[in-house]
């Protein structure tokens, strides 16, 4: 098929590389190795890391990659797929002992795996690594809780910050208000007029209401 090269062995030795097509062999002594070199998925799952502070958490990740040397890929090493496989391992626990809890929650942008880093320890192996993610971050229940009640304290904190703001404005209104008037006392009058005019007195049956 397209996507497929196959290894021909003649015993024991690799005499070449079928591509897609039709072939003629030679069926006594050989051997036949089909390798497909569509994309592939490989997902690591959460691994129990330790921090820079010492503290625990769990990270999966998700690899994508191709063969690329179908030679290679058959004939180096006797399991390519889980050389991969620890090479994420390797790369994920290098990337969590870098940084601390807070830093790796707080700046999402340290949970990248270096994909240079990855592919370099299956350098040889006919493998070409697309993309290499972290996929979920977990925590232990208790820092769960603790990062929950952070996020409350800090954004009750915001919103007491808004209030007094607001408050301080108010007052500062306030203050302009009466230095106006301490300066302009005529200024009171008016106002106090103004106030008197807008009383309505309530009137009794059969009388209208009087607006001064």
């Amino acid at each position: 098929m397209d996507w497929q090269r196959v290894l021909l062995f003649v015993d024991g030795r690799l005499e070449r590389v079928l591509e897609p097509g039709r072939h003629r062999y030679r069926r006594r002594g050989a051997t036949l190795e089909t390798v497909d070199t569509r994309r592939r998925i490989t997902a690591v799952p959460g691994q129990e890391l330790l921090t820079a502070d010492g503290l625990s958490l769990r990270l999966s990740a998700q690899l994508s990659w191709r063969v690329v040397d179908p030679v290679a890929f058959v004939t180096v090493s006797t399991a390519p797929e889980q050389e991969l496989y620890s090479a994420a391992q390797l790369a994920l626990r290098d990337l969590v002992a870098g940084a601390t809890l807070d830093e790796l929650v707080t700046d999402r942008g340290r949970l990248a795996l270096d994909v240079a880093a990855v592919s370099a320890h299956v350098d040889g192996l006919g493998i070409e690594l697309l993309s290499a993610a972290v996929r979920d971050v977990m925590l232990p229940g208790e820092l769960r809780r603790a990062a929950v009640e952070t996020l409350l304290a800090r954004e009750q904190g915001k919103a007491e910050l808004e209030r007094a703001r607001a408050e301080a404005a108010s007052l500062r209104t306030l203050a302009n208000a009466a230095r106006v008037l301490e300066e302009h006392p005529a200024l009171l009058r008016l106002r106090t007029i103004q106030s008197a005019a807008t009383i309505v007195l309530t009137p009794e049956p059969g009388q209208v209401a009087v607006k001064g």
